[in-house]
C-alpha cells in the first residue's frame, strides 16, 4: 500500500520527465480498463434546505438565501431539459435537512426520475441500511458521499452544527449503502479543505477497505475543489492544476478499475486534458441551483458552488467525438423480472 511519504513526495516532485511519465502511465491504464469512453450525467438539485453548518457550503443552514424544494410538478419540469438534452444518467442532490427531504421525498423524486432516466443517484444525507434499501427498490442504484476531509480535528472546524458533525456516522455511510443494495458507490474528499497528502492517503484506505469487504459495488471517486460562491470565497483553494493532475493519475494508477469523475466545477481547457489521463465520467451542462434549469432566472438563484465549465451538453459531445472518445449516456438499466 502506498505510504503516506510516497504520496507528499509525488506531490512536492515538479520535476516535468516524472509528472509527463505519471501521466504516461495514468493514461495507459485507463485506455487499457475503460477504452475511449467517457460516461455522461448531469445533476439536478432537489432541496437547498439545510440542519447543518458546513462554512464552504452555500446552503449551510445559517446562509441567508431562498430555500426552495421541488415539488413533483417542478421536479418534472426541471428534469424535462436534462432529459432533452440527451442525459440518460442523472445525480439528484439535496441539502443535508432529514425534515425537508425525508426519504420519502426522496422516493418520490426516484420514481418520477425513472421516467425519463436509467441511471439515478443520489447525493443526500446519510442514511441508515434499512433506508438505502427502500430506495434502490424505488429505483435509485448510486450513492454519492463524500467525507470532506478525513482530518477529525479540521472536520470539526468547518462542521459547525448538524447531523453532519457526526465524523464516524459519515464515514460509515458508504458501508451501509452497500449493505443497501447500492449498485455504485462514489467517495471523495474536498480538495483545499485540508492537507491534501494525508486526506488522499485515507481516503485510498478507506476505499480498500470498501472493496475488500464489497467486492460486487462499482466504486467511483471524484475530487471537487472548493470553488467560490457567487465569486465570494469561503475557504481558500491551495490545490493548484497541477497538483490536481498528479492527483488524478496517482489515483488512476492506484485503482486502475476504479471510476474517476469530473465535475464542472473545472474549468473546459482542464477538463479537456484531464479526458486523456483517467477520467471515466463527466457532468455537462450542469446547474448547481434549485430550480436553475426552468424554474428561476439567473438573478435570481443561489447555486451551491460556481461552475467552471457552462458548456452545453451537445458542446461536450461534440468535444468527446472531436477527440476520439466516445460518450456513453447509458451502461445499465433496471430490467424488471416479473417471475
Amino acid at each position: 500500500m502506498i505510504t503516506l511519504n510516497k504520496i507528499q513526495e509525488v506531490l512536492n516532485d515538479t520535476r516535468r520527465e516524472n509528472v509527463e511519465e505519471l501521466a504516461r502511465e495514468a493514461a495507459r491504464i485507463t485506455r487499457q480498463n475503460f477504452g475511449r469512453t467517457i460516461g455522461l450525467y448531469a445533476p439536478l438539485y432537489l432541496s437547498n434546505y439545510c440542519s447543518s453548518h458546513c462554512t464552504y457550503c452555500g446552503f449551510h443552514a445559517l446562509n441567508k438565501i431562498k430555500r426552495i424544494k421541488l415539488t413533483p410538478d417542478e421536479m418534472r419540469r426541471e428534469m424535462a431539459p436534462i432529459h432533452g438534452q440527451g442525459i440518460r444518467n442523472i445525480l439528484m442532490l439535496t441539502g443535508e435537512s432529514y425534515k425537508h427531504t425525508p426519504i420519502e421525498y426522496l422516493k418520490d423524486a426516484a420514481r418520477i426520475a425513472g421516467d425519463l432516466f436509467q441511471g439515478i443517484a443520489l447525493e443526500v444525507h446519510p442514511m441508515q441500511t434499512q433506508e438505502y434499501k427502500e430506495l434502490f427498490a424505488a429505483g435509485v442504484d448510486g450513492i454519492t458521499v463524500y467525507q470532506e476531509t478525513y482530518d477529525r480535528r479540521r472536520y470539526a472546524d468547518v462542521h459547525l452544527s448538524g447531523y453532519k458533525k457526526d465524523y464516524d456516522f459519515r464515514y460509515d455511510t458508504p458501508r451501509r449503502a452497500a449493505e443497501g443494495g447500492m449498485r455504485q458507490i462514489a467517495m471523495g474528499i474536498l480538495l483545499g479543505l485540508s492537507e491534501t497528502a494525508p486526506d488522499l492517503l485515507a481516503l485510498y484506505e478507506h476505499l480498500r477497505n470498501m472493496e475488500r469487504s464489497y467486492p460486487g459495488v462499482e466504486y467511483g471517486i471524484s475530487f471537487p475543489r472548493l470553488r467560490t460562491i457567487k465569486e465570494k470565497e469561503f475557504v481558500r483553494c491551495d490545490v493548484d492544476d497541477t497538483a490536481f493532475i498528479k492527483i488524478i493519475c496517482l489515483t488512476r494508477i492506484l485503482f486502475p478499475r476504479v471510476g474517476i469523475n469530473l465535475s464542472t466545477r473545472e474549468a473546459p481547457q482542464l477538463r479537456n486534458n484531464l479526458l486523456e489521463l483517467g477520467i471515466t465520467r463527466m457532468s455537462a451542462g450542469s446547474n448547481t441551483a434549485v430550480g436553475g434549469y426552468s424554474l428561476l432566472d439567473k438573478d435570481e438563484q443561489d447555486p451551491q458552488f460556481d461552475i467552471k465549465d457552462d458548456r452545453s451538453v451537445a458542446d461536450v459531445v461534440a468535444l468527446l467525438k472531436k477527440r476520439n472518445f466516445d460518450p456513453v449516456f447509458t451502461d445499465w438499466r433496471r430490467i424488471e423480472n416479473a417471475a
